[in-house]
C-alpha cells in the first residue's frame, strides 16, 4: 500500500466519523471509531516508516497481572499492581526519549497527555516502546476509551488472563478485534494450577475457546500461549519470578537487540492490519448504506409533507377567492371612483390632452391598507399551512425510534418556526417592492400617459398585487360577486395604462416571484428537519469510495 492509498483511507475514515451522531447505534459508532483510529494511529505512521519504534501493547481485565507483567519486562517497579482494584488508570509507556519523542508524533499522538504516563527509560530497549494499557473492564469509560486506542495503534499485543477469566466477555471482545486486524499476539494465563492435570484442562479449554479465531502468533503459524502458575511472583511481589516471564521477556529483548527482527515484525503486523481493514472497511460501508436509506425514508416524509402544504397553498391563491371580501371593498372603492370608471368609458386616448385636470379630484388610493392586508392574509395563510406540514412531519417521524428522540429534543420541530412570521412579513414587503420597480420601469417609456402618472407608481404597484390574486378567470356561480368585480376592474385599470400584454407579464412575473418566495420559506421549513439526518446522497458516495478502497487492501 502507498502512502497515498493510506491517506485516502483515512480521509474516508474522518468522514465517516464526522457524519455519526451521539445516538447513532453502539456498534455502528464502535466499528466507526475502530477505523478511524486504526488507520490514523497505526496505518498511516507504519506505511510511512517501518523503521518507526515497534509498539508492544501489554493487555487484560483488571487484576489480571498485566501490570505485574510490565513492571517484569521493565525489570523494576514502573506500574501499580493488584488484584482488587482497577490499578492501571493511565497508559504507562515505557521507551527511550529518542522513540517516545518519535511516536508521540505519530502513533501513540491519538492518546491524551494526561492518560499518558513514562515510565524511567534507563531500561527501555531502544527499537521498542511497551505500554502497560489501562484496563480493559475498568469502570471508567475514559481508560476503556484510552486501551482500544491502543489495541489499534499496537503492533504487537501481549494478552495478559487468568485461569478463571480468560473467557470473560469484554476482555474477550477485546481479543476479537486483536485477532480481526491481524495482530501479532501472545497471550500470557496467569495464576494457573500447579497440578500439570488441572494446568492442562485450563490451557485446553482456553484454545477451545479460541477455536476458529483467526489469531496470530509471532511466526504466523499458532497461537502463542504462556502460562505461569499461581504465586509465581519476586519476593517484591511487584513483578513475576525472573524465570516465571523469561520466554516473554526473551521474546521482547530479542526484538530490540534485532532490527531485522523488528522490521518483520512491523512488515507482519501491518500485513495482517491491511487485510483487517477489509471486513471492517466493508462493514462500516453497510452501516453507511443502512443510514443512507433511513435518511432517504424520513426526509422523504419531510418533502412530502411541506410539497403537499405548498401546493395546497399555491392553489388558494390562484384560486381567485384568496383575499378576504373586507380587504377587496377598499380597492373596489377606489377603482369605482367616478373619475375612473368615466375613464374607462370614454377611452384613454381621447383625453390626454385634458386628464392632468381631470385626475385632480380622484380618491386617494389606499395604497398602506391595501399592502398591510394583502400582506397580513398571506402571512397567516402560509403560517397555517407551514404548521401542518410540521405537525405531519413530527406526526410520522414520532413512529421511528432516531428520528423520535432528535424530535424530543426539540418541541418547535412539532410547529412552524417561531420567526416565520417575522420573515415573511419582510420578505412580503420586499416582493411589494419589487412590483413597484416594475411599474416604474415599464411606465417610464410612458409617461405622456399623464393619467397613470398621477395615480402613482405605488397605487399602480399595489394594482398589479391585487391582480395577482383577484381576477375572474376561473371564478364562477356564487363566486362571482366583489371579487370577480374587483378584479375585473382591477385589470382593466391596468389594461389602460400599460396594455394587455404588458399587464399579464407583470401579473405573472410578481406571481411567480411570490410562489419562488413562498418555495424557498417552505424549503427553509423543512430544513430543519434535514438537518436532524445526514445527507442520503453524501452517504451513498461515501459507502461507494469506502469500497474502492478495498481491492488495494485484499491480500
Amino acid at each position: 500500500m502507498t502512502a497515498e492509498q493510506a491517506q485516502l483511507i483515512a480521509t474516508l475514515a474522518e468522514r465517516r466519523w464526522s457524519l455519526l451522531r451521539e445516538d447513532d447505534d453502539a456498534g455502528v459508532r464502535d466499528r466507526a471509531r475502530q477505523l478511524r483510529e486504526h488507520v490514523r494511529a497505526y496505518i498511516l505512521p507504519r506505511v510511512a516508516a517501518l523503521e518507526l519504534p515497534l509498539i508492544v501493547v501489554v493487555l487484560g481485565p483488571t487484576g489480571a497481572g498485566k501490570s505485574t507483567l510490565m513492571n517484569t519486562l521493565a525489570r523494576g517497579p514502573v506500574s501499580r499492581t493488584g488484584v482488587l482494584r482497577p490499578t492501571t488508570r493511565e497508559a504507562v509507556l515505557l521507551a527511550t526519549d529518542a522513540d517516545a519523542e518519535a511516536l508521540s508524533q505519530s502513533a501513540l499522538g491519538g492518546v491524551p497527555d494526561a492518560k499518558l504516563v513514562r515510565a524511567p527509560a534507563e531500561t527501555a530497549r531502544a527499537g521498542v516502546a511497551i505500554v502497560d494499557a489501562p484496563d480493559l473492564d475498568s469502570i471508567e469509560r475514559a481508560n476503556r476509551v484510552v486501551a482500544d486506542a491502543l489495541v489499534e495503534a499496537a503492533d504487537l499485543a501481549i494478552f495478559v488472563t487468568t485461569a478463571v477469566r480468560y473467557a470473560d466477555k469484554v476482555p474477550f471482545d477485546v481479543l476479537q478485534r486483536i485477532a480481526s486486524r491481524g495482530l501479532p499476539l501472545l497471550i500470557l494465563v496467569n495464576r494457573l494450577p500447579p497440578e500439570d492435570a488441572d494446568r492442562d484442562v485450563v490451557l485446553g479449554d482456553l484454545r477451545r475457546v479460541l477455536a476458529g479465531t483467526p489469531l496470530r502468533g509471532l511466526d504466523d503459524a499458532r497461537i502463542e500461549v504462556i502460562g505461569i502458575d499461581e504465586g509465581r511472583l519476586a519476593e517484591s511481589g511487584e513483578s513475576f519470578a525472573p524465570d516465571a516471564a523469561a520466554r516473554i521477556v526473551e521474546r521482547v529483548d530479542e526484538l530490540g537487540a534485532d532490527r531485522e527482527r523488528r522490521v518483520a515484525l512491523a512488515k507482519r503486523a501491518l500485513a495482517g492490519a491491511l487485510a483487517g481493514l477489509v471486513p471492517l472497511v466493508e462493514s462500516v460501508a453497510v452501516d453507511v448504506e443502512r443510514e443512507a436509506t433511513e435518511a432517504e425514508a424520513v426526509r422523504g416524509i419531510a418533502q412530502k409533507a411541506y410539497d403537499a402544504e405548498l401546493a395546497a397553498l399555491i392553489e388558494e391563491l390562484r384560486g381567485g377567492t384568496f383575499l378576504r371580501t373586507e380587504v377587496l371593498r377598499h380597492w373596489e372603492s377606489y377603482v369605482k371612483a367616478d373619475q375612473i370608471t368615466r375613464f374607462f368609458s370614454r377611452g384613454l386616448g381621447r383625453l390626454r390632452g385634458t386628464i392632468v385636470a381631470a385626475v385632480r379630484g380622484m380618491p386617494e388610493a389606499p395604497v398602506g391598507v391595501m399592502e398591510r392586508e394583502v400582506t397580513s392574509d398571506l402571512v397567516s395563510a402560509t403560517l397555517s399551512r407551514a404548521t401542518e406540514a410540521a405537525r405531519r412531519v413530527a406526526t410520522e417521524w414520532s413512529s421511528r425510534p432516531r428520528p423520535a428522540d432528535r424530535l424530543a429534543r426539540d418541541p418547535s420541530l412539532w410547529s412552524a418556526s417561531p420567526d416565520i412570521a417575522a420573515r415573511l412579513e419582510t420578505r412580503l414587503k420586499e416582493w411589494v417592492a419589487s412590483i413597484a420597480t416594475e411599474v416604474q420601469a415599464r411606465g417610464a417609456a410612458k409617461r405622456d400617459l399623464a393619467f397613470g402618472v398621477s395615480l402613482g407608481v405605488n397605487a399602480l404597484a399595489v394594482a398589479a398585487m391585487v391582480g395577482v390574486f383577484a381576477h375572474t378567470a376561473g371564478v364562477t356561480g356564487t363566486e362571482l360577486g366583489i371579487v370577480a368585480a374587483t378584479g375585473f376592474l382591477n385589470q382593466k385599470l391596468l389594461q389602460a395604462i400599460f396594455g394587455e400584454a404588458a399587464m399579464r407579464e407583470m401579473i405573472t412575473g410578481a406571481r411567480e416571484r411570490l410562489e419562488a418566495l413562498l418555495g424557498d420559506e417552505f424549503d427553509k421549513e423543512r430544513a430543519r428537519y434535514d438537518a436532524l439526518v445526514a445527507d442520503p446522497a453524501e452517504l451513498h458516495d461515501l459507502a461507494t469510495s469506502l469500497r474502492g478502497v478495498r481491492a488495494p487492501l485484499e491480500p
